[in-house]
């Protein structure tokens, strides 16, 4: 029982690699449930053991390197607040990039028309960006890192809006516009400011 579990699991692993792979080099609409079961060397059936649509495995990919961020984040307990944020930002974008920007156009295209989107895109990706942002911020304030006044709403929509943004606009030069350097600059800048007026200095409440 266990051996056929853990093989499952690798089955699962092989073809969300696989996917990973392929979707990057040509593009959603370019491959097919096929294209990933030929290449991971498995029964085309096998793919629906899994995942009931390709849209589900593209979500399932964003959402692991999410999880990793999440961790990541968790993991910082001597980190303030602005450092945890630059991570979450820098690493936001590093994802973006990683993988590519044949993903990252289908990631926009699940969240900028959810009422004309495809059934079974992610149209709830913003909603988890925003939430695990939030979280982020509310958890500073309950560690007395940010002013109980901090308006998580506002910054969060804030930050979103930039990296959304940043992203859009990669989509739109078609690569050309470097996110990385950007988010970079932002932190630095932009969201240093936004925070300024809000954190909780060492001896201070």
């Amino acid at each position: 029982m266990a051996n056929r579990k853990e093989n499952a699991l690798k089955t699962r692993q092989k073809l969300l690699d696989t996917a990973e792979k392929l979707l990057k080099n040509k593009g959603f609409n370019n491959v097919s449930v096929e294209d990933i079961t030929k290449n991971a060397n498995v029964a085309k059936g096998t793919f629906y053991v899994y995942f009931k649509h390709k849209e589900n495995i593209l979500t399932e990919i964003c959402r692991g390197y999410f999880k990793k961020i999440e961790l990541q984040l968790d993991e910082m307990k001597s980190s303030n607040i602005e450092e945890k944020l630059t991570v979450y930002v820098d690493e936001f974008m590093n994802a973006v990039e990683i993988y590519g920007i044949n993903i990252c156009r289908e990631w926009i295209k699940g969240v900028i028309d959810p009422n004309h989107a495809n059934e079974d895109m992610d149209k709830s990706k913003w909603k988890y960006d925003y939430d695990m942002l939030e979280g982020i911020l509310k958890t500073a304030i309950k560690n007395k890192e940010l002013k109980k006044n901090t308006p998580v709403e506002l910054l969060t929509h804030l930050i979103i809006s930039e990296l959304y943004g940043m992203m859009t606009v990669w989509c739109m030069s078609d690569g050309v516009f470097e996110p990385k350097d950007w988010t970079k600059k932002f932190c630095e800048i932009q969201l240093k400011e936004m925070l300024g007026n809000f954190i909780i200095k060492k001896g201070k409440l």
